[in-house]
């Protein structure tokens, strides 16, 4: 099978949330799939990362700090950006075309007889299909260590069947509501579903439901709780003083920051800007110490260090310098209220005195009015338009949410149209600042030519 016929293959599954019934999220299912592959995910020690935003960050976060400790890592993210490889990477690599095509080719076999025998009552959906080939991928490269993402929710989710050393929950707070529940605690119920009896997990205190559900899990199952508080700064490096100096060689915005590390003091400087990403640096560099606490060799305050400043995880706050023809822009993947709230405060602190034009699609199901509540005031204008998803709003659809907020919303029919849009209308001082839906800010990377 070739990687076109593959991916075409993974694709007609349809999307992982779009008219994904019930059914669909039992863990029986992918147990009886792993099993006929004589269980890959029993074969490498995991780290299991759930939460409603954070989640990729922290990954990432981990992952660098575990490579740089020696360790050959898997990392397994979702959804992708621009190609469906990103998902699965082994030492900041992407999965190859050719290995993509050879783990579905044994996977989908796998999974028609299991159906044809009656073992399997569906073909696994889109996402039991990626976390099994991610499962066989990094059991054949024979990773040490892998980060696994939860893909939604946590105690369904299809990555849940590992036995992982540690498990991360980031903060929690209203999405995908139609599957995880309308309140912050019953989507905490779900998320704590990581949480295994006597086993460590690293948190943070966040909102008081999820803080109750979280602790009352952690005493009912004997777990053992750890906080990443002392971890995060006390000061905010969003003050100057903590700011690196934007310059030709370093273009981008970074934080930097002394914290104390194991017993000893190391230099923080991180590529991922907002303050909501210092709890995701907290919350890495405390699981990386309870891993190492665990028997995992090479993790130092040195590794920890150079761990987080080689950090790369693209579409959050990506800057891109004015070139080309092209102002300053900043992509951006917030997808929901709390991530949009991000955005904003790490807007204001880093352009309170720049025009910013809003390129802005998002998905039908989430918290669009919302959002447009929390962005668009910041906005000269925006420019409403519609990734390529079936669940995308329309750019009338979202002119409609943001009424209320007085801004001035044009609509552009698709992505593309609506960058030379905004391109077209900014000023040398304007900044473009796209975001909604991770599809959106994947398409402008393509057509930006940027690479992830």
């Amino acid at each position: 099978m070739s990687y076109e016929t593959a991916v075409t293959s993974m694709f007609a599954l349809g999307h992982e949330l779009a008219n994904t019934p019930s059914h669909k999220f039992d863990l029986a299912h992918m147990r009886v799939l792993l099993r006929a592959m004589s269980h890959p995910e029993q074969r490498f020690p995991s780290v299991l990362i759930a939460g409603t935003n954070g989640k990729g960050s922290t990954a990432a976060t981990l992952a660098s700090i575990l490579r740089a400790s020696g360790l050959k890592t898997g990392l397994y993210t979702s959804p992708h950006l621009v190609r469906i490889n990103e998902r699965i990477q082994v030492n900041g690599e992407e999965i190859s075309d050719d290995d993509f095509a050879a783990h579905h080719g044994k996977v989908d076999a796998v999974a028609e007889r299991l159906v044809g025998q009656g073992e399997l009552p569906w073909h696994p959906s889109f996402f039991e299909m990626m976390t099994a080939i991610c499962f066989a991928h990094f059991a054949w490269q024979r990773v040490d260590i892998a980060m696994l993402e939860v893909g939604m929710g946590g105690r369904l989710d299809a990555t849940n069947v590992v036995e992982p050393m540690v498990s991360v929950i980031t903060d929690i707070s209203l999405d995908h509501q139609k599957f995880l529940g309308n309140t912050v605690g019953e989507i905490a119920r779900e998320k704590v579903g990581i949480i295994r009896p006597g086993g460590v997990v690293v948190t943070l205190p966040q909102q008081p439901e999820a803080n109750g559900v979280i602790g009352d899990t952690i005493l009912d199952l004997e777990a053992v709780g750890v906080s990443a508080v002392q971890y995060v700064p006390p000061v905010s490096p969003a003050s100057p003083e903590y700011r690196v100096p934007i310059t030709e060689k370093n273009p981008v915005p970074r934080y930097r920051y002394p914290l104390q590390v194991m017993g000893k003091q190391i230099l923080v400087e991180s590529p991922l800007v907002g303050r909501h990403q210092l709890r995701n640096v907290a919350l890495a560099i405390a699981a990386a110490e309870e891993l190492g606490k665990k028997g995992l060799a090479g993790i130092t305050p040195g590794t920890i260090e150079r761990g987080i400043r080689e950090t790369r995880w693209p579409g959050r706050f990506q800057v891109r310098p004015a070139e080309g023809g092209w102002p300053e822009m900043v992509l951006d993947v917030a997808h929901n209220p709390a991530g949009a709230w991000a955005l904003r405060s790490a807007l204001s602190e880093r352009y309170d005195d720049r025009p910013l034009i809003f390129v802005f699609g998002a998905m039908r199901d989430k918290a669009i009015s919302e959002m447009t509540e929390i962005l668009f005031p910041l906005a000269l204008r925006v420019i409403a338009t519609r990734p390529e998803n079936p669940r995308s709003a329309s750019p009338e659809e979202i002119q409609q949410a943001g009424v209320r907020t007085g801004a001035e919303i044009e609509a552009v029919a698709d992505a593309g149209h609506a960058l030379e849009r905004a391109r077209a209308i900014a000023s040398h001082e304007t900044v473009i600042v796209v975001t909604g839906s991770i599809y959106l800010v994947g398409e402008a990377m393509r057509s930006l030519g940027l690479r992830v």
